[in-house]
């Protein structure tokens, strides 16, 4: 019996530990596209100025986006970490 509620709590702590590698891998993975869509932005706007509006538009579109589905991935890894 005991080492049946060893096992369940070994388990609830590697999903609260995996739970959080996966949240931190989101975040680092959704830091590093917008850092990259930011980059590659400033590179045309620098070689195009005249279409510098449409370029940050277009930056700004994508950026909301990869943050929608950081927020997203980051909900999913805490909700898998409650689950019991």
């Amino acid at each position: 019996m005991l080492g049946l509620l060893l096992a369940l709590s070994l388990g609830s702590g590697y999903a609260i530990m995996g739970a959080g590698i996966g949240a931190g891998l989101v975040a680092l993975g959704a830091g590093l596209g917008i850092g990259r869509i930011g980059g590659s932005a400033m590179e045309s706007i620098a070689r195009q100025p005249e279409a510098g509006g449409q370029i940050q538009t277009a930056m700004i579109i994508a950026s909301a986006l990869i943050e929608g589905v950081a927020l997203f991935g980051v909900v999913v890894c805490l909700l898998i970490s409650f689950i019991d």
